[in-house]
């Protein structure tokens, strides 16, 4: 065990989260680490953040707000991250990285990085080129350390996507069939390779350049528990579940559509291009929307899934959270992938709370069906 973490993808949510977490526990004497960022898109536009990664002065996190009543406004310069890879141009290294060192794998494509390129489908994803997609890069990366010495590996994928660990496992096999890779590589990735199920929770709401970011004090990483699976490190914000369904539940359908429904608003209204989440609910009107829904369409529907008081304080807790005074989480930043965001977090919830066959009067959240 080297402890070396491949994260795909250089987000500022990660770097507030999966960053931070690792950088406290090296920080408090566990050895864990280090973390390898990975560019794994082609466009070129963040080469410059890519190049950032691994200074040896770290990147700085912001973490602002008020937890448990108390104003938090602390800097953390995270030191886990000793280097910076893109996947198109570095991929002999990232492909040494992967089959040598890495113990787990963490990504954060956003809300369609599963979806797989026609080209990564046959034969030619193991021929040694980079593959278009994340799934079918990481696919090739697998196929590599199976050939090189298939020692066991862990992924954790925090996208939001429910069952993330096993859909994107689905993917890596469908692929590797399709590129008429041997069964016993296969059999491989069953016996030895871990896809977790995660959930991860923390506004990250700006970035700072070329990396680091503002966070607020509030962060979960769940992970479902599995055989044979431990967590990268020891973290207060690090859980080991045993279901992940009612964290995924809250976050969703509270919190993310809380705010896609203020980004539907923003979009619909035409309003600044710059406002924040803590100013668009300084409008009365928009808060009274935003109210009457999480009160009277998604508590009820919770509530005839069970989970009504665990609704009503992620509800509270949640109303706080986007009114945080320290973060400007802009809307516009939301608002990107509206219509997948609308399936995910509104229409989702509609048919979760359908399932029970006795659910409340949802006329708010069912327009956004109609469109």
């Amino acid at each position: 065990m080297t402890g070396r973490i491949i994260q795909f993808g250089t987000s500022r949510f990660l770097q507030a989260h999966v960053g931070v977490f690792v950088h406290e526990a090296r920080v408090s004497g566990e050895d864990v680490g280090p973390i390898a960022v990975v560019q794994a898109s082609n466009s070129t536009g963040r080469a410059g953040r890519v190049e950032a990664f691994g200074r040896p002065e770290g990147y700085p996190v912001l973490i602002r707000g008020i937890e448990n009543g108390v104003k938090i406004d602390r800097r953390v310069d995270v030191l886990s991250v000793d280097r910076g890879l893109s996947a198109v141009r570095d991929w002999d290294d990232l492909s040494d990285c992967f089959a040598t060192e890495a113990d787990f794998v963490v990504s954060n494509m956003g809300d369609t990085g599963y979806e797989i390129a026609d080209g990564d489908r046959g034969v030619a994803l193991l021929s040694g080129e980079v593959p278009e997609s994340f799934p079918g890069k990481l696919t090739a990366l697998l196929h590599r350390r199976w050939r090189d010495g298939a020692r066991p590996l862990t992924v954790l994928p925090c996208e939001l996507v429910h069952r993330n660990g096993r859909i994107l496992e689905d993917k890596v096999l469908a692929l590797a069939a399709d590129a008429g890779a041997p069964s016993a590589f296969a059999e491989w990735i069953a016996k030895e390779i871990i896809f977790a199920e995660t959930l991860v929770d923390r506004i990250v709401s700006q970035p700072l350049e070329p990396i680091g970011a503002i966070a607020e004090p509030y962060a979960l990483w769940a992970i479902k528990r599995d055989r044979g699976l431990s967590a990268p490190c020891v973290h207060p914000a690090i859980v080991l579940a045993d279901e992940l369904e009612s964290f995924e539940r809250l976050k969703l359908h509270i919190l993310n559509l809380g705010h896609t429904v203020l980004a539907d608003i923003w979009l619909s209204e035409g309003r600044s291009p710059n406002e924040t989440v803590r100013e668009i609910l300084s409008d009365a009107a928009v808060a009274e929307r935003l109210d009457h829904i999480l009160q009277h369409e998604v508590l009820p529907g919770f509530a005839v899934q069970g989970m009504e008081a665990e609704a009503r304080g992620y509800i509270a807790t949640t109303l706080d959270r986007f009114r945080n005074p320290f973060l400007d989480h802009r809307i516009s930043d939301i608002a990107q992938n509206h219509a997948v965001k609308v399936d995910r977090r509104i229409v989702a919830f509609l048919k979760w709370i359908a399932e029970r066959g006795h659910a409340p009067a949802t006329p708010k959240l069912d327009a956004f069906k109609a469109r």
